[in-house]
């Protein structure tokens, strides 16, 4: 029984790392990932619809992100969608395809990057922390149904805060990471 709540408790942390790292994938760093559109989603037919999915999405070099869509009646409807998705530049459409190009970032732009970065790192140790307390409940619960012991109780919850401690470091240390690639010139 503690071990599958161990189980279950390292399990749901390391998708709280997960979600963590795919947030980080839509920051822009100095070089353009195409992770920056993954969020934006087009109007497909009445669908709304990931725009890697209604296109090929591309990064041709550091500073430019090139979107050809399947479907040409679709180019007005992706540039639009860019717009709206408000992520710093805006799309050129050259009636085949359209690109986006970034300028090089401020040093000030990349200090608004790493605030956006902690508060998704501060989310992750959110989630973290209530997979800890969900965990520890469920260990209470066992005690006070008298299926364990108060001291096989006391040392799961040792255990579920071991394992808490390492998360939330692995949480720290991705997002050192990332820091040192958006600061990066």
């Amino acid at each position: 029984m503690i071990n599958d709540i161990l189980d279950n408790t390292s399990t749901n942390m390391d998708k709280s790392i997960e979600s963590l790292k795919r947030d980080f994938a839509s920051l822009r760093t100095g070089k353009v990932t195409t992770g920056i559109v993954d969020n934006i989603k087009v109007d497909y037919y009445g669908t709304m619809t990931a725009l890697t999915q209604v296109g090929n999405v591309i990064a041709t070099d550091a500073t430019t992100i090139s979107i050809t869509p399947w479907e040409k009646t679709l180019l007005p409807v992706i540039e639009k969608a860019i717009q709206e998705a408000n992520i710093g530049v805006n799309p050129n459409n050259d009636g085949d395809f359209i690109k986006l190009f970034f300028p090089p970032m401020t040093s000030d732009q990349r200090q608004e990057i790493v605030k956006q970065a902690k508060g998704m790192v501060e989310h992750a140790k959110v989630s973290i922390r209530n997979v800890r307390k969900d965990s520890n409940d469920k260990v209470k619960k066992l005690e006070k149904d008298k299926e364990i012991s108060e001291d096989e109780s006391k040392k799961a919850q040792d255990q579920i805060q071991k394992v808490t401690d390492e998360f939330v470091a692995k949480v720290d240390e991705t997002f050192k990471t990332k820091e040192a690639d958006i600061l990066k010139v």
